[in-house]
């Protein structure tokens, strides 16, 4: 394993970090939640802090930025950003384990990954992968597409893998802060 995080610590007090890529996931989902940001704010300390964490309410505010920081692979960026989202780790998880079988033969079903290593792996998924060639299909601008019919075939096949929830993301400089990677990076193409 590389030198990727394995606990926060505060005031010479170590908080293990449950490091799963699975609990990340489960954070992105509580922060895109409809729940008071105190809710949310708990929700993440106690996914990957547990029990421990939950009972230093004297250290909530630097286990969140520790987290934050976590989250994000050790990387900041304060900006605010829209954009429409093309991915969704809750929509595309199948999509994301093939891709992930098809580049790395990794059945993640069954394999345990810290986050930072799942995310790398899914920042360098091939082109060739579903995952990649599914986010082309619902970016690609068919504006550019002038023949009737092959317009007709994009709009079809952009329906048929679509976002059941698709949305413009406006997010404050913390939300942004916490989802960044989980939205950008993922096509590489794109950056």
């Amino acid at each position: 394993m590389s030198n990727y995080p394995q606990y926060a610590e505060i005031e010479n007090t170590q908080y293990p970090i449950n490091t799963d890529f699975r609990v990340a996931l489960k954070c992105n989902e509580v922060a895109e939640s409809d729940v008071s940001e105190e809710e949310k704010s708990l929700a993440i300390i106690y996914l990957l802090y547990g029990d421990k964490g939950i009972e230093a309410s004297h250290h909530w505010e630097k286990l969140l930025k520790i987290a934050m920081k976590y989250l994000t692979c050790g990387k900041e960026n304060t900006e605010v950003s829209e954009k429409e989202v093309d991915m969704s780790y809750k929509e595309d998880m199948g999509y994301i384990k093939t891709s992930f079988f098809y580049d790395y033969q990794i059945d993640l079903n069954a394999k345990k990954m810290h986050w930072w290593e799942f995310y790398e792996k899914l920042c360098g998924l091939s082109e060739k992968c579903i995952l990649n060639r599914v986010i082309y299909l619902r970016t690609f601008d068919i504006s550019q597409i002038k023949d009737r019919k092959e317009k007709e075939k994009w709009i079809k096949q952009k329906k048929a893998v679509a976002l059941k929830q698709k949305k413009i993301i406006k997010k404050t400089k913390k939300e942004e802060e916490l989802d960044r990677l989980f939205r950008e990076q993922i096509n590489p193409r794109r950056r």
